[in-house]
C-alpha cells in the first residue's frame, strides 16, 4: 500500500484555457513555477524542469483532459529512491468553468514518505488556487507567499 491524496476546484474559465495554463510553460511560470520556472512545455514522453531544479516526466497528455507525470517521491536519503505519480484532469463545466482535480501517489508508507505527502498536498493546493487567481483575475498570489521565495529559494513544499 502507498500513500496518496486528491484535490480539486473550480476554475471559472474554459478548459481549454486551464488545460493551456498548465502545460505552457510561461503560463505556468506565471503562477506556480515562480522561481526557475518550467523549461517547456509537457508533451508526453519528455523530461521537463521546473524551478530549474525538479525534473517532470511527462507520461500523457491529452488534451484539455488528462496529464499524467511522475517526478521524485523520495528526500535524498532515501534508497532506493522512487517516484510519484500525478494525475490532472481537467473536466468542462456546464457553466463554462472547469473543474480540475490533481490526484498524486506513490509515497512509501512511512514516517517520511507521510511528511513528503502532506507537503505536496499542500504545494498542489496552493498550485490550484494560485491558478484560479491567475487565470480568473490575473493576480500572482505566489509572489511573496513563502519567505524562501522571496530569497530565491523553492518553497519547503518543493524542494525534492
Amino acid at each position: 500500500m502507498s500513500l496518496g491524496f486528491k484535490i480539486s476546484g473550480r476554475i471559472g474559465k474554459p478548459v481549454a484555457e486551464v488545460f493551456d495554463a498548465v502545460v505552457n510553460p510561461t503560463k505556468l511560470s506565471g503562477y506556480f513555477t515562480t522561481i526557475g520556472g518550467a523549461s517547456a512545455p509537457l508533451v508526453a514522453g519528455t523530461t521537463v524542469t521546473w524551478w530549474k531544479a525538479v525534473p517532470v516526466e511527462v507520461d500523457e497528455v491529452i488534451a484539455d483532459k488528462r496529464i499524467v507525470m511522475r517526478w521524485d517521491g523520495s528526500g535524498p536519503d532515501v534508497r532506493p529512491p522512487y517516484k510519484t505519480r500525478i494525475e490532472m484532469n481537467f473536466e468542462p463545466l456546464d457553466d463554462g468553468g472547469t473543474f480540475v482535480t490533481i490526484v498524486e501517489t506513490g509515497w512509501y508508507e512511512d514516517e517520511a514518505g507521510r511528511k513528503s505527502s502532506y507537503g505536496n498536498c499542500e504545494g498542489w493546493s496552493h498550485m490550484l488556487a494560485c491558478m484560479k487567481a491567475y487565470l480568473e483575475y490575473g493576480i500572482n498570489l505566489r509572489e511573496g507567499f513563502y519567505p524562501s521565495e522571496m530569497r530565491g529559494e523553492l518553497p519547503t513544499s518543493e524542494r525534492k
